[in-house]
């Protein structure tokens, strides 16, 4: 087992803060994309409950409208 004294901890270094505003994907970092499932969590949520409940054949609109939102974040549907 090892134990640190109170004055070595206190005389170490401190830990580097990271900056979590380039870590967000934005126009100037298109190295760091919205992955498929990440985007339009709203209509994704109320279109999966449709075709849980009813049917993907009575969810159309639904479907429709979350493919049209994934279109609008730049995804290829």
């Amino acid at each position: 087992m090892m134990f640190v004294s109170a004055a070595a901890a206190q005389t170490s270094a401190p830990l580097p803060i990271e900056n979590t505003q380039s870590n967000q994907s934005t126009p100037s970092n298109p190295d760091k994309k919205l992955k498929p499932c990440c985007a339009c969590p709203e209509t994704k949520r109320v279109r999966d409950a449709c075709i849980i409940e009813n049917g993907e054949e009575n969810c159309r609109p639904l479907i429709e409208a979350h493919k049209e939102c994934m279109r609008k974040m730049g995804f290829n549907i």
